[in-house]
């Protein structure tokens, strides 16, 4: 044991120095270290020593936050691991899919995937999906014989029955691993990936420009090219948000924390961008809405009285049903126990989505019984007669019956019960088999009415989820009836109904103008709740969906961010971004505001960054243009860098306004964009204000020059952090302790520096004390400025 963990232990450090040395390969980082290199060769050795050690550390600070974030994350998908119940020295115990090796013995439930290839060594109703490999939607019956029929491959799901599998092969040697690269490919980028892909290529092409003509300027003036090189290289680096990868993935991984300790584990962590610009979420009403403390509340006959015989069938249906057993299958068991003694199971149809029913064959004595239960307008369309007073008395189902029969069904709804029809058929005793189409000429028996009461948190989370602009749109199973009932007791409003029946006669274009004004989908099966989230997504919604069935999976794997909860089956799960510890809507809407506050960080660093490196892009580029000197040498400029980075690191820990979280938000490129050539210039004004005294008022010389500059530069770059951080007044809206304390910090440092001897090394002078004088109401002016700017942007543009 002692040994293993010395193993693992060398593993992680062997791992953190490859993701260590990884940071190594950014173009700029190898391009310094070069231009570090080539300073030694030349003999500028303190300017290579300085490079180098900065450099370092600007990588190894970026190596720390992304580790600890990484590990952040590692260990949350580790909570939501998919799990496998295996039999080793003849106990079974649950263990990771992946730890699942050749020669294990599985046991297969429904709601379980496969987690590798197999061959069957007991099968009981065992019913697999296999669109994976196949395409095929519809279940495969799997049983312990030779061929196919006997294997079960990884990544396929079990829908009903039980099993017992012997594995042959793991990893890229089951079936699904050599399909090859086109199941192995990484998944399209996200919406969010895609905005942080664009701002890299705007902020790119910017940088190259700006660099280019500043080496061309500097070359022009005649300075040596190795300084003009060392020059552009530092100045590319300072221009370019570097940072902006940690940041995300630390402000995703501390908000991904954050979201657990509030019982929501994120799987996957650009899905926090997705649930906050959320503004759609479409959910289940059973356990949502409800307790899902489903009770068996009568069981009628077809006249609508009390019936002993109606339970008895209900009640050999679910106890020898083999699949995952429903809600409503143990309302049903725990109703009343019920004698089946005689009984025995001969076979079942097992439940799926498109039927909506379960068959099951029973046998006592000499008598042979097909006990059907499912949605009762299929139980009743299928049957051709009706026991009108017990089992003895089987009369044909005639119109005007099955009016009545229905009027009764649509009564039941309007007092709020879910209802199933109950029906039978014999066979003779031949019979030990049956098949879908042995669902026919069925003896109607009467109805299983159950009730769901409502959750007393839910109408007030529904309320929540309105007031921060989410649409709730409800997708069920159940008729309209009891759904409008759930809703009208929970003071839903509702925009529209819309039927599975109603929703098939429809185009995709007509549904998606449906989609906008409807809120209740009832009686849809899973093929229709995927049709009704691609609808609105098309539409430009940002949709999320609920939901923790296997009938769920393909809307979960559709939505842009599929929620599933903790003691859901594997199938749901592993389809699922986000995991809720609790079936509540309280915790979904916490969920949302959570990704909107980290969302609301990551912006802050974009428009700091963007508006900051963009004024020193007009700085430098001016400056180039009349000073006889650089205005910084490249030390300096990557020294200015590495403090003003440090001072915004701490921005994932800061507060976030309460009108940014109050609705949803996304990745805006054009309000990114227009805010930087807004707030960016503002700073070149002051920059170039600074220039004018440093050489006419304090007659600079370039050490005093570049180190005024160096002050004022990231005084001004820090300080506006304040400003830019919130919409409203900056002195009201208080800014976390870390950010706070960092950045003074570096301004307080960027003061003492030059007099410092590590400023001498750089190429600094000490200030005069009047510099100071004058900076303090010019970084003020700076400030009011920005301030009133912001204002007016804000005023004109909206938020983003």
């Amino acid at each position: 044991m002692a040994r293993e963990t010395r193993g693992r232990g060398r593993g992680r450090v062997s791992a953190a120095i490859l993701e260590l040395l990884a940071k190594f390969k950014n173009p700029l980082v190898l391009l310094l270290l070069a231009a570090s290199v080539v300073s030694a060769v030349t003999g500028e050795l303190e300017s290579s020593a300085i490079i180098m050690v900065v450099v370092l550390l600007s990588v190894v600070l970026d190596f720390v936050q992304e580790h600890r974030a990484g590990r952040a994350a590692e260990a949350l998908r580790k909570a939501t691991r998919i799990r496998a119940t295996v039999v080793r020295d003849g106990v079974a115990r649950e263990v990771p899919a992946e730890e699942v090796v050749r020669d294990d013995v599985v046991l297969l439930v429904a709601g379980d995937l496969v987690p590798a290839d197999g061959t069957l060594l007991e099968a009981r109703d065992l019913f697999v999906n296999q669109a994976l490999l196949t395409g095929e939607p519809y279940p495969v019956e799997k049983r312990p014989v030779p061929g196919d029929e006997g294997k079960v491959f990884k990544g396929t799901s079990v829908i009903s029955g039980s099993g017992k599998a012997l594995i042959t092969a793991t990893g890229a040697q089951t079936a699904v691993g050599k399909i090859g690269a086109a199941l192995t490919r990484p998944p399209p980028p996200t919406a969010f990936e895609i905005g942080t892909r664009s701002f890299g290529l705007l902020i790119l092409r910017l940088v190259m420009w700006m660099v280019l003509f500043v080496l061309l300027v500097n070359l022009a003036r005649e300075r040596t090219w190795l300084t003009s090189f060392l020059f552009a290289l530092a100045l590319a680096v300072g221009l370019t948000p570097e940072l902006l990868p940690m940041v995300i993935s630390v402000t995703l991984a501390r908000g991904a924390l954050r979201m657990s300790r509030k019982k929501v584990l994120v799987k996957r962590l650009s899905a926090i961008h997705d649930l906050g610009s959320m503004d759609v979420l479409c959910t289940d009403k059973t356990g949502t809405l409800t307790e899902a403390r489903i009770r068996l509340e009568k069981h009628l006959d077809p006249q609508g009285r009390d019936s002993a015989r109606v339970l008895e069938l209900a009640y050999l249906n679910s106890h020898f049903e083999s699949g995952l057993r429903s809600p409503l299958d143990e309302a049903i068991l725990r109703h009343e126990t019920v004698d089946i003694r005689g009984w025995e199971k001969l076979d079942e149809v097992p439940f799926d989505f498109e039927r909506r029913r379960i068959s099951v064959l029973v046998r006592r004595g000499e008598e042979t019984r097909l006990v059907v239960k499912g949605a009762f307008e299929d139980v009743l369309r299928l049957s051709t007669h009706y026991e009108a007073d017990g089992p003895g008395d089987v009369r044909p189902l005639d119109a005007s019956a099955r009016r009545a029969f229905f009027e009764r069904f649509e009564a039941l709804g309007r007092e709020g019960y879910r209802v199933l029809g109950i029906a039978w058929k014999a066979e003779g005793p031949e019979c030990r088999h049956v098949v879908i189409r042995d669902e026919t000429e069925l003896v109607f028996a009467g109805f299983a009415a159950f009730e769901d009461p409502p959750k007393e948190s839910a109408g007030i989370a529904l309320r929540a989820l309105r007031d921060a602009g989410i649409a709730v749109v409800i997708v069920t199973g159940d008729n309209e009836r009891v759904a409008e009932h759930v809703c009208k007791q929970l003071g839903v409003p509702l925009r529209g109904t819309l039927t599975g029946a109603e929703l098939d006669g429809l185009d995709d274009h007509a549904l998606g103008a449906r989609a906008e004004e409807t809120s209740l989908y009832c009686r849809l099966n899973p093929t229709q709740k995927n049709r009704v989230i691609l609808a609105l997504k098309r539409r430009g919604r940002v949709v999320g969906y609920l939901g923790d069935g296997i009938n769920d999976a393909p809307s979960l794997h559709s939505a842009d961010v599929g929620i599933s909860v903790d003691g859901a089956v594997d199938v749901a799960k592993e389809a699922a971004d986000v995991i809720l510890l609790e079936r509540d809507l309280s915790v979904v809407a916490e969920g949302i505001v959570e990704g909107r506050r980290t969302l609301g960080n990551i912006l802050k660093y974009i428009l700091m960054g963007t508006s900051s490196n963009f004024g020193n892009m007009f700085s430098m580029a001016g400056a180039s243009l009349f000073l006889p000197f650089l205005p910084m040498l490249p030390a300096q400029i990557l020294l200015n860098n590495f403090l003003y980075d440090l001072s915004e690191l701490p921005i994932p820990t800061d507060r976030v306004d309460d009108a940014f979280v109050a609705r949803p938000r996304r990745w805006d490129m054009p309000f990114i964009r227009r805010f930087m050539m807004v707030i960016g210039p503002l700073s070149s004004i002051f920059d170039f204000a600074t220039f004018a005294l440093l050489l006419y008022l304090f007659g600079g010389d370039e050490r005093l020059f570049q180190a005024g500059w160096f002050v004022e530069s990231l005084a001004t770059q820090v300080l506006v952090i304040f400003v830019i951080r919130t919409r409203g007044n900056p002195l009201r809206g208080r800014p976390s302790r870390a950010l706070l304390v960092t950045s003074l910090s570096v301004v307080a440092l960027a003061m003492m520096l030059p007099f410092t001897p590590i400023g001498a090394k750089v190429g600094f002078s000490p200030l005069p004390l009047r510099f100071f004088v004058v900076l303090l109401p010019l970084v003020v002016a700076y400030l009011a400025t920005v301030e009133v700017v912001k204002r007016w942007f804000y005023r004109r543009y909206g938020w983003g």
